[in-house]
């Protein structure tokens, strides 16, 4: 048994029901009434309301910007960034903008409960499968192009979907292994993540839990396409045979890593990195063969009354000047951005593979992947 996961039981039950209802939606743009909030999401989402700043004197002169002005602010649901991006954006542009933070099953089971009467315009979070799903189901605004799509990297344009219902902020390893170097050293650590069902690890390592932590499916997610569903079953077994811990989300694992809980872990590289750069005993490795990548994407909501304003958010995440702030003063400011002209982060590591899981695929199984993580981890 996954230690810690028994009494997460409930609420993963819970999300798996979200998850199940955003996947079986037909491809519908009329979003029928459906208000019924579902699993904890709905209460646990926090809303920054803060006084909007000021327009510059250019956003000041913008008609567009001036109407705004009077409307009500655009709505973002995010899972990041919610410290940062408000003052940037309004400064920027002129609109006024109102934030919804809240892990990635929060935000998730917040979009199904409104599904009949949506409250956000936009979604950005690190959950591409879901967002792809959105899209097929209808909820998403299509066929748009971004005036600076142009500026996107080859790896970025490759996950656009053809009809531009979301688009790519950048992308992060949803896991890389970090491991306490008071217990192994270089040659004694994990390298590989086939090396995390050796037995000399049993008990150590620990994850997060994907049907909570946004990072945590793309994660697993990869393993299962890349495998095929009865290899990556049996992958996932063989982890949870040998005593993986599983926590709610990212921050509990490095919690755990620093306590002495766990020894080893996969755990989303930011979180790696600030545990590194903070001068805690851990060291991080980027598996040869690649890390599974979580994609962070923007949507606009397809009945959004505040589109122009939308269009200017998604346009403004894919400047270069708002990607290079968001990793030079953001928490998750570990990634590999989506537009050029950007810079990493210069201890990130420059050979750096990402794996990405087809988002398509992955949103199709998401619901089918976690139910059985879930009925698995809790036997």
């Amino acid at each position: 048994m996954a230690n810690g996961y028994k009494m997460k039981g409930l609420m993963l039950v819970s999300v798996l029901a979200v998850t199940a209802a955003l996947s079986a939606c037909g491809n519908n743009g009329n979003n029928e009434a459906n208000t019924a909030a579902t699993g904890n999401g709905a209460t646990n989402a926090s809303a920054t309301t803060e006084a909007s700043t000021e327009p510059s004197a250019d956003a000041a002169a913008s008609p567009s910007a001036a109407d705004a002005s009077k409307d009500e602010p655009l709505v973002v649901y995010l899972n990041d960034f919610d410290d940062i991006v408000k003052p940037m954006f309004e400064e920027k542009t002129g609109y006024k903008l109102e934030i919804v933070s809240g892990n990635g099953a929060e935000i998730a089971s917040r979009i199904e409960a409104e599904k009949g009467n949506p409250h956000w315009d936009v979604v950005w979070m690190d959950s591409m499968p879901t967002i792809d799903q959105m899209g097929k189901n209808g909820q998403l605004l299509d066929n748009w192009t971004p005036s600076n799509l142009d500026g996107l990297t080859d790896f970025a344009k490759t996950v656009v979907p053809a009809n531009n219902t979301y688009f790519p902020t950048g992308a992060h390893a949803a896991s890389v292994i970090v491991y306490n170097t008071k217990a192994f050293d270089a040659n004694s650590a994990p390298k590989t993540w086939d090396d995390l069902l050796d037995a000399k690890y049993k008990g150590v390592v620990g994850m997060a839990d994907p049907a909570v932590a946004a990072p945590a499916y793309p994660f697993v997610a990869w393993f299962f396409q890349s495998k095929g569903m009865d290899q990556g079953k049996s992958y996932f077994e063989g982890l949870l045979k040998n005593g993986v811990h599983v926590y709610p989300k990212n921050p509990n694992v490095a919690k755990a890593l620093t306590d002495g809980e766990i020894k080893a872990a996969a755990l989303q590289e930011s979180n790696a990195y600030t545990l590194k750069n903070s001068g805690e005993q851990v060291d991080i490795v980027w598996p040869a063969e690649g890390a599974p990548a979580s994609v962070r994407v923007a949507a606009i909501q397809k009945e959004s009354k505040h589109q122009e304003a939308a269009k200017a958010f998604i346009e403004f995440l894919l400047d270069p000047a708002t990607q290079q702030a968001l990793i030079d003063k953001g928490d998750e400011s570990y990634f590999e951005p989506s537009v050029k002209g950007v810079n990493a982060k210069a201890d990130r590591a420059a050979d750096a593979k990402l794996l990405v899981a087809e988002a398509g695929w992955a949103g199709e199984h998401e619901g089918e992947i976690k139910q059985w993580f879930a009925d698995n981890a809790v036997k």
